[in-house]
């Protein structure tokens, strides 16, 4: 029997659990398939929670020995794998980019057909920096806490010989990686538009400008698909700038209702009913400095621990075949130019918008001579978009059901 092999990567802190909707969704829209092929679903199991510290590289050797297992597994029960399809979510589309160039490497896709390669919320272009005081702190604090992943995502690595990062080779047409996502017959990603403060717009929809950053003044003018309500089937500017709206009188009906906010202060953990909101408000003083220092150690130790790891399996010898190795012959004739025009001096900085580097700028350029199909998903109301658009953690928070409609579409969207 042919096997349709489709593959699911979850992101950083993540576990298959974080798919669960994925899986179920896509088996439920091909369970009663026609077709001659059965669709054969793989959520990636060994580069989990802690793991996805060490890096997108070794995120995606650990993900092609799952691949290679999981094809000769097949193949023991009288099955062939004839296609290949790939979706990564957050830092998992970034393992998918790397996991597609081993394949390619090892002439996978000689004898497979690579078919769908899809992207929800994932940093293509690494994290981008904004001009505010948060940005600054995560920026100086994310590749040291965050151990080899951290210094991948704000591209402060030099993982090839000529020192170039990884993010930047990964997009470079002339490297494997590249060549490889050519070879897919389709290849669509999902971003969110807005409110996503893990992964923002420009970087997991693979772009240098967010039309969206200003959405609440600038006048955008949004349509949605009909069977898809969260998801943007077009957006224009008017013609003519809006007005600015006035603002109104202090202590009228319409101030007192504009000192609401739309989205929720807190993340969904601590969102919490009248009156026990109150008591976590009141306490915030005292949890968020006690809060912070967890989190800090936590990722102090997890990344002690993950560059032991590195350390061992850089010094096993039987990973010498790894595609790091291969390509740093190549890497050592490539000239490091950076002539693309800074994006930090143009004018004055506005806090929603995002300072690129010239990598940021050249791989986005490079990316997009591919033949991207891009889907914008569009929750106005929530704290952080990030997980909705994968329904993360559905069982335990409703919000999270928002984003079933993205799957619902990606999964109808998917070519069996």
């Amino acid at each position: 029997m042919s096997v349709h092999l489709l593959v699911l990567i979850h992101g950083m802190w993540g576990n298959p659990g974080h798919l669960a909707e994925l899986k179920r969704i896509i088996t439920e829209t091909y369970a009663s398939s026609s077709d001659d092929t059965q669709l054969e679903v793989l959520v990636a199991e060994t580069n989990s929670e802690n793991s996805t510290y060490d890096g997108i590289d070794w995120g995606g050797e650990r993900v092609a020995q799952e691949v290679t297992d999981k094809v000769v597994k097949l193949e023991q029960d009288g099955k062939t794998v004839t296609r290949f399809s790939v979706t990564g979510y957050s830092l998992g589309g970034l393992i998918a980019r790397y996991l597609v160039g081993i394949l390619y490497q090892r002439s996978f896709f000689m004898k497979v057909v690579p078919t769908n390669f899809n992207t929800l919320a994932t940093p293509h272009i690494g994290l981008p920096r904004y001009p505010s005081f948060f940005s600054a702190v995560t920026s100086s604090l994310g590749p040291k806490l965050l151990s080899r992943t951290g210094e991948q995502f704000y591209l402060v690595d030099k993982w090839s010989a000529s020192g170039r990062p990884l993010i930047e080779v990964l997009a470079d047409p002339d490297r494997i990686f590249h060549q490889a996502l050519q070879s897919f017959q389709h290849i669509r990603i999902y971003a969110n538009a807005i409110h996503d403060i893990t992964v923002p717009y420009v970087t997991s929809a693979i772009e240098v400008e967010d039309p969206f950053a200003l959405h609440e003044t600038n006048g955008i003018e949004i349509q949605f698909e009909d069977n898809y309500p969260c998801l943007i089937k077009s957006f224009e500017f008017p013609v003519i700038p809006s007005a600015p709206t006035p603002k109104p009188i202090m202590l009228s009906p319409e101030w007192w209702r504009a000192l609401k906010p739309r989205r929720p202060f807190l993340p969904p953990p601590l969102q919490m009913r009248f009156p026990f909101n109150l008591v976590i408000y009141t306490m915030l003083p005292l949890l968020l400095p006690v809060f912070i220092s967890l989190i800090v150690v936590h990722l102090s130790l997890a990344t002690k621990a993950s560059r032991a790891r590195i350390r061992l399996l850089e010094e096993d010898r039987t990973n010498t075949q790894r595609l790091i190795d291969i390509l740093a012959e190549l890497e050592d004739k490539v000239e490091l130019v950076d002539a693309s025009p800074s994006r930090e001096e143009k004018g004055k900085q506005v806090a929603a918008l995002p300072i690129l580097t010239p990598v940021q700028v050249r791989a986005a350029e490079w990316l997009n001579q591919l033949p991207l199909q891009k889907q914008l998903a569009y929750f106005p109301d929530v704290r952080n978009a990030h997980a909705i658009i994968v329904c993360r953690d559905a069982k335990r928070f409703e919000v999270h059901r928002q984003g079933e409609g993205i799957l619902r579409h990606w999964a109808t969207s998917f070519v069996l």
